[in-house]
Formats: C-alpha cells, sequence, structure tokens
C-alpha cells in the first residue's frame, strides 16, 4: 500500500519558525516539502519518533565562506553538524569569481589574508574551472551537498577583474569602471547570484599585508553596483564596516539603499574601542526601517575571537626564538621540549620579537584571554582569566597559559575575544539579538580555520540564549528558532524555507533539546594538501532533514546528498492544504 507520507516525523513539539507558542504535532513531509502539521493518521515510508524532541524548520545561516569548500567538498562542515540546512557564501567582498587566469593567486591570497584560509588549500583544492561569475555558478550547480548553497558575487574579485591592477591598489573607479562593474553585477543576479557583497575594514588584508582592494571603494562605486541589482530586480546587498565615522558611514549606506531600492544588511558588534557605539547604529536601523527602507544588522550571537594554540595558527609564543626554533617539528615532539625543565624556563623568560599588530599584542593580553575546556564557556568571567588565574595562584601568567594548552598532549587552547566583550559579558549580544532589525549571522562557517570555529554558532545560540544562560537575560526558544530560520531566510530573499507549515521547504531538524551541547573545539587535517582546519561538534542533534532527507543522524552523515546550488531568491509558496 501506498504511503501517505515519504517521512513523518512524529509527535514531537514543534517549533514552527514563526515565533508563536511551540505545539506537540506531527510533521509530515512529500516531495520534499512539509505536506502537512498536526495530528496525522496517514503512515510515512520512513517516521521518526520525536517524542521528547523539539522539532525545528533547517537553520539558514548567511554569513559564511565555504566558496572554495564547496568546489571540492559535498558536506559544508562545521556548518551542517549545527542543523544548518542553508548557507549563504560570498561575504564581506572575497570569493573566486569572477577570475581571469592571471589572478588565481591574487584572488588566493586576499582569502588566505582575510578569511585564515592557507594557500595550498585554496591553489591545491579550487578547480578553477570557471572565469566569469555564472560559469562558478555552473560548476557550483553541478555538485551535491549536504545543504542548499547561495552565493554572492564579491566585490574584491568583481573590483580586480574590471580594473586590473588598478583594483587592486584601491584606486578610485572611471565611470566607464562603474558602468561595467554594474553590467556584470546585474548579470551575476540573472544568473542566480542572491546579491552583491564588499568590504570597508582594514582588519581585511591580503596574506602579504595590503588592504582589501575594496576598502575606500567611493559611494559612485557602490552606488553603481547597486543599481546593477537594481536593474535586474533583485539581489541583497552585504556590507562589513568599521564604522570609523559611524554617522557619515551610515548616511552613506542609507543614500545607497534610497537610490537603488535593493536590501542591505551589515554587520553590527561591540567594539573594544567604542563600546557603546553599536548603539548608535542600533537607532539608525529603527529609524530606517520606520522610513520603510529595507536594512538589516548581521550581528553575534557569542564574542567573536580567536584561539591560540600548539597545533593552530598562533599562540603566546609564536613570537619567541626558542619556540621558533622547534616549530617546524611534530606537536608531539614540541610538547615533549616544552616539559623539558631548561627549555621551559628558557620559553617562559625570554622575550618575544617585536611585532606590530594583532601577532604583536594579543596573544600576551592575559586580562582578556581565558582557558578554553572541555565544555566551551563563551561568557566567561573576569575572575577565570589566565592574569586572573595567575594572580590567585602567584605564578607568572605566562606560565598558566603554557600548562593549559600543554593539556591534552599539547592540544590545549587559549580563548581571546575581542569584539561583543567589553564588558566581560554578553549584554551587548541580548541587545542586539533582541532588536526587531537584527538577525543573526557572522558564522564565518569554513573559514578562519586556524584561529576560530564559529560555524558552530547557531548551536551556541540556541543552548546559551534560550537555555543556559546564568551572567543575565535570556531569548525565548521560540524567537530565537525564528531568529535563525526564518528571519534569516527572509534577509537574504529566499522566501521559500524557514518555516514548517505546508508548501515550504522540508528542511528540519530534530533535537534533543536536553541533550544539545557543544564540544570543545578540535583539529582535524582532512583539507586539500593536509590542510588544518578547527572542528566542532555537537551532541543532541538526533536528525536533520534537507528537502525531506535525513541527512544526519545523531550527527553522523548518512550519505544522502540532497542540496543544491540556489538560483538567486526563492519565492514564497502556495500553501498547501492540510491533510
Amino acid at each position: 500500500m501506498e504511503k501517505a507520507f515519504d517521512l513523518v516525523i512524529r509527535g514531537g513539539t514543534v517549533v514552527d519558525g514563526t515565533g508563536g507558542p511551540s505545539v506537540e504535532a506531527d510533521v509530515g513531509v512529500r516531495d520534499g516539502r512539509v505536506a502537512a502539521v498536526g495530528r496525522l493518521p496517514g503512515a510515512g515510508a520512513e517516521e521518526i519518533d520525536a517524542r521528547g524532541m523539539i522539532v525545528t524548520p533547517g537553520f539558514v545561516d548567511i554569513h559564511t565562506h565555504y566558496d572554495g569548500q564547496a568546489t571540492w567538498d559535498s558536506r559544508m562542515q562545521p556548518s551542517s553538524w549545527h542543523g544548518v540546512t542553508t548557507v549563504v557564501m560570498g561575504n564581506c567582498g572575497v570569493g573566486f569569481a569572477p577570475c581571469r587566469a592571471d589572478d588565481h593567486d591574487r584572488l588566493i591570497r586576499l582569502m588566505e589574508g582575510v578569511e585564515d584560509i592557507p594557500f595550498p588549500v585554496l591553489s591545491q583544492g579550487l578547480p578553477w574551472t570557471w572565469e566569469s561569475y555564472p560559469d562558478y555558478l555552473d560548476a557550483l550547480e553541478a555538485r551535491r551537498f549536504d545543504v542548499d548553497v547561495g552565493s554572492q558575487l564579491p566585490h574584491a574579485a568583481l573590483r580586480v577583474f574590471v580594473m586590473g591592477e588598478r583594483g587592486a591598489n584601491r584606486e578610485p573607479a572611471t565611470e566607464a569602471d562603474i558602468h561595467a562593474m554594474a553590467a556584470l553585477a546585474r548579470r551575476a543576479a540573472e544568473a542566480g547570484a542572491l546579491g552583491f557583497s564588499t568590504s570597508r575594514t582594514l582588519n581585511h588584508r591580503t596574506s602579504d599585508g595590503q588592504p582589501t582592494p575594496t576598502l575606500t571603494a567611493g559611494e559612485d562605486e557602490l552606488t553603481g553596483i547597486a543599481l546593477g541589482l537594481a536593474a535586474a530586480g533583485k539581489g541583497v546587498l552585504q556590507l562589513v564596516s568599521d564604522f570609523a565615522d559611524p554617522e557619515a558611514e551610515w548616511a552613506m549606506l542609507r543614500r545607497i539603499v534610497e537610490r537603488s531600492g535593493r536590501p542591505l544588511s551589515f554587520s553590527l558588534v561591540q567594539s573594544p574601542r567604542a563600546p557603546e557605539s553599536y548603539k548608535v547604529l542600533l537607532a539608525g536601523l529603527s529609524e530606517a526601517n520606520a522610513a520603510g527602507l529595507p536594512i538589516r544588522a548581521q550581528v553575534a550571537g557569542r564574542p567573536v575571537g580567536v584561539l591560540f594554540g600548539f597545533e593552530l595558527t598562533m599562540n603566546p609564543f609564536s613570537q619567541h626564538p626558542a619556540y621558533q626554533e622547534i616549530a617546524g617539528l611534530p606537536l608531539e615532539a614540541r610538547v615533549e621540549r616544552m616539559r623539558d625543565p631548561a627549555f621551559r624556563a628558557r620559553l617562559l623568560h625570554e622575550e618575544s620579537e617585536a611585532q606590530r599588530g594583532f601577532a604583536g599584542t594579543q596573544p600576551r593580553a592575559w586580562d582578556n584571554m581565558w582557558p578554553l575546556g572541555a565544555e566551551p564557556d563563551y561568557e566567561p568571567t573576569r575572575e577565570t582569566t589566565i592574569a586572573a588565574l595567575a594572580a590567585a595562584r602567584g605564578a607568572d601568567p605566562a606560565e598558566i597559559a603554557l600548562d593549559h594548552m600543554l593539556t591534552n598532549g599539547g592540544r590545549g587552547m587559549l580563548y581571546l575575544p575581542f569584539l561583543n566583550y567589553a564588558f566581560a559579558n554578553l549584554d551587548p549580544a541580548h541587545e542586539m539579538l533582541g532588536h526587531p532589525h537584527c538577525v543573526p549571522g557572522l558564522s564565518d562557517g569554513g573559514a578562519h580555520v586556524g584561529m576560530i570555529c564559529d560555524g558552530s554558532f547557531p548551536t551556541f545560540n540556541i543552548t546559551h540564549w534560550t537555555r543556559d544562560r546564568t551572567r543575565g537575560a535570556k531569548l525565548p526558544l521560540e524567537r530565537m528558532v525564528k531568529a535563525q530560520c526564518r528571519d534569516t531566510a527572509e534577509t537574504v530573499g529566499l522566501h521559500d524555507r524557514g518555516l514548517i507549515a505546508p508548501g515550504y521547504r522540508a528542511d528540519l531538524n530534530v533535537i534533543d533539546y536536553g541533550r544539545l551541547k557543544l564540544h570543545a573545539p578540535q583539529v582535524a587535517y582532512d583539507l586539500p594538501a593536509g590542510g588544518r582546519r578547527l572542528i566542532q561538534k555537537a551532541d543532541g542533534y538526533v536528525a536533520t532533514i534537507v528537502a525531506g532527507q535525513v541527512t544526519y543522524r545523531d550527527g553522523e552523515p548518512t550519505g544522502a546528498l540532497p542540496g543544491r546550488l540556489l538560483r538567486g531568491a526563492q519565492s514564497e509558496p502556495m500553501r498547501m492544504a492540510a491533510e
């Protein structure tokens, strides 16, 4: 007898993505879409017992950097370990199309510097079977994934493609340059780009230290490209900026949205240099939306920071002459040397070589650094910093740091939050997450592979903000699910997902909410050329479902790869009649 449904999820607590109260119900799936929600008498060809579990839409992560990984890998991990069923890449103006053959290395160096993805990984992993951005999309369309993948046109690649060396050197675009970029942006949107992204921050540099080509692009250039999207009648804008002059930068963004009519999202975090300035942008966001301008902020639910360790890109002793002597040895041999009393004494007492910038100051910022344990604490107190632990024990902070990094066979990690944590609490993140025009983002999944692992943001947002936080207010589960399902999807024009309702994509999670927990980050050597990356897994995801197919059970892949390239915005589905 033919079954009524392809899949039925039985008896779970459905948190449907609308923000409304959760309800106990069955979810029936047919042909990759939700067919019915309620008490369903009809059987499924496959059934999942979700009693005692929550059932949510699949999470939509709109700020990732899988642009390279998607060309060689079918699994967008770590994101797909964390209930994510749709990823959007091409953020922050960096990516690999359009690109002429002579510029391959230039774009790789930019991605290496901005997103900490090593040159050998990209040079060996990228097939470079494209030149134009539509050709890049065609290459992705031929592949199969464990999530749906959406792409944005990156400004740096576009600028270098049109302007060559002038673009890389941040020279002003001519009128002809702008027309050419606008035309390519229009064609990209028509070919299936979800939008266009750019970067205006000094934090984004090539691996040889040069600022990103888009840093000083003028308003005329940005407006012209936005008008290219407007000519296509589709596409969103994404931007990261230092907001060094918040009022002037915000006024420019407003003008671009006013002129083009295209929706825009920007990265918003609390900076330690101006810890109250995010409030200015929140106020501007409220006022702009009240005036009918479609602007949203992408915010992080936990501190944006880096991890230090002996397996990672950096550690507090990286610039010490003694450490540099052993830096090329295998980890086990380095650990053995650092446990030798004579070498240890030398390492602890010699001065590091002078180095400017982040690498010269932050790896020894003991009063803003914490040991990261087996159960990571992302809202730690001042009493547990490396400096505080050292003071309590009457020890040198460097010794406390060294001892922790030597744990677990030399794999111990230190955590340095540098954004969203100026007051050593997450109250600013709570304020941003609670704002009606902010959405969770900024996970950078697939990037910063030797320094962070924030692809786990979606799991953290659920566990910390709705269940575990002890140092301040929490958020309702229904609100957080809506935020990282429906709200993120709508931000990038994906109106066919993020809700559990008849007609919508059957992208779903079955979660053992009480058991949901993040593991500590760890290092894997599974990138092209044997490249290293940080990964982070979780417990509690009983099943993750993409287009009606179970892709993960209890965190393990099933082999199903139903994910596809998304060609542009997706329309609101026609509601199916309830069964």
